[in-house]
């Protein structure tokens, strides 16, 4: 858990920035404790800026407190503003007095402070399944993930290894669905030179290669039937046999496998072999629409909104009108729609600003298409991305 010092004297905010930073699973600690615990970031106000005596000044304390990360707040500023120096050893950030934009503006912060392995994740129900998760994560049981497309299953699975025991070996992920069926198998179990046309050199496969860490199946409601009693062997013995190999290899791999399919409703269809589905479904975990965990919206689109900018000092603003028109929306393509919208308004949107007229989320393909044509001939579009 990285630990985060503030300076809360001369800071308005502070009180709702380490609440913020808690929710993260970010250890917020208070000034001038800083003895008793080591801190890995140190934030304070530009006002306690000054008052130390400038930006030199705070250097060297966080050197005492032994921060390898400073962010000096300016609360009450003309206009919103990143900055970014020294690799991201020195933040800046200006927040308007605008009380409409504070929220947004600290989830910012929160996620500039924080780790690359933060799932973005402030409703209560999404940390409820982070909470069951991690303790998933302590053991070796197989998970099962089921949960419509684009709602974060293979964020759940890598949250499960970065948590484990296991985190310091790999993280290996398969789409069943996009590797044709003739391949799947030598990709899984892996292939001796020579067994097949084209295989000029050996290959150990995707199971011996997360070896000691965690296998991700995704999709694997579309694995073939053929395939599925040779991967139900490879569970039950913990080894699998190369194809053209005689010797069965040993492997030590947890498995995580998720769908978005009903998995009785395809075992009932002869599609999914029974006793397949009960070797991987010792843990379920299920993974909800976007919809309905609205409070996940915000952390979502800053963390997308990051994804897509190309330096930190640019980070887009999201208005408290845009961000209402995207908590309403129902997102029937989930987390991946979301993306899309945010995208075009990054396009569209002026002065780095994205408003609400910038949020284009048209059920119909054609009305999307029709309001960027009118926004273009009227001129009420500068391309900014």
């Amino acid at each position: 858990m990285k630990n985060v010092g503030i300076i809360k004297e001369n800071f308005d905010l502070a009180h709702k920035f380490t609440k913020l930073l808690n929710i993260k699973e970010m250890n917020a600690v208070e000034l001038p404790l800083y003895n008793s615990v080591h801190i890995n970031s140190l934030v304070l106000s530009a006002a306690k800026e000054s008052q130390m005596g400038g930006q030199q000044a705070v250097i060297e304390f966080s050197k005492n407190t032994k921060a390898d990360q400073i962010m000096i707040i300016e609360e009450k500023s003309k206009a919103y503003k990143t900055e970014v120096n020294f690799g991201g050893k020195l933040i800046k950030i200006s927040i308007p007095d605008d009380e409409g934009s504070h929220e947004w503006i600290l989830e910012v912060a929160a996620q500039m402070l924080a780790t690359k392995d933060l799932v973005m994740a402030n409703d209560m129900r999404s940390r409820e399944l982070l909470a069951l998760a991690k303790k998933v994560a302590a053991t070796n049981v197989t998970v099962f993930i089921n949960g419509p497309t684009g709602t974060g299953k293979e964020v759940i699975s890598n949250y499960i290894h970065n948590n484990s025991s296991r985190s310091e070996f790999p993280f290996v992920a398969v789409n069943c669905a996009a590797i044709p069926e003739n391949m799947l198998e030598a990709i899984l179990f892996g292939h001796e030179k020579g067994s097949f046309t084209g295989a000029s050199q050996a290959n150990k496969g995707i199971f011996r290669a997360a070896d000691g860490g965690t296998l991700l199946l995704d999709e694997i409601s579309e694995m073939p039937l053929s395939l599925q009693s040779k991967l139900l062997r490879v569970l039950q013995e913990r080894k699998v046999t190369p194809i053209g190999g005689s010797k069965d290899v040993e492997v030590d791999v947890r498995v995580v496998a998720t769908t978005n399919r009903d998995m009785l409703a395809e075992i009932k269809k002869g599609t999914f072999r029974e006793d397949l589905f009960y070797r991987l479904n010792v843990f379920p975990l299920r993974t909800l629409a976007l919809k309905e965990r609205p409070e996940d919206i915000l952390p979502i689109s800053a963390a997308l909104l990051k994804k897509h900018t190309s330096s930190e000092n640019t980070f887009p603003l999201l208005t408290s009108k845009a961000l209402n028109v995207l908590k309403n929306h129902m997102w029937p393509g989930n987390v991946r729609e979301l993306e899309n919208v945010l995208q075009r308004a990054m396009v569209i949107c002026n002065e780095n600003t994205i408003t609400d007229n910038d949020i284009m989320i048209d059920s119909s393909l054609q009305s999307t298409e029709k309001s960027l044509a009118d926004r273009l001939q009227t001129g009420n579009m500068v391309a900014t991305a």
